[in-house]
């Protein structure tokens, strides 16, 4: 088993951050894999393709809602 090398930066909102940016990217990153399954007429394929982005979109507005709240609790 192949394993990431550990985070530079220990930091719970570090991880939050770089969670929420991966949870985005994801979104993004789908619909060229949604248009690449569409092309090829793999309707199944590009269903479950979005529901990744679907969970994804959920996660990522679940982050930022995270860090909002943890930047107003940390500014007061």
């Amino acid at each position: 088993m192949v394993r990431e090398p550990m985070s530079p930066v220990k930091d719970k909102d570090y991880d939050l951050i770089h969670t929420l940016q991966l949870s985005l990217e994801h979104i993004w990153r789908m619909e060229t894999y949604i248009a690449d399954a569409e092309d090829r007429g793999d309707k199944e394929l590009a269903a479950w393709f979005r529901r990744i982005q679907e969970n994804n979109r959920k996660a990522g507005e679940q982050g930022r809602q995270m860090l909002r709240e943890r930047l107003q609790r940390e500014s007061r």
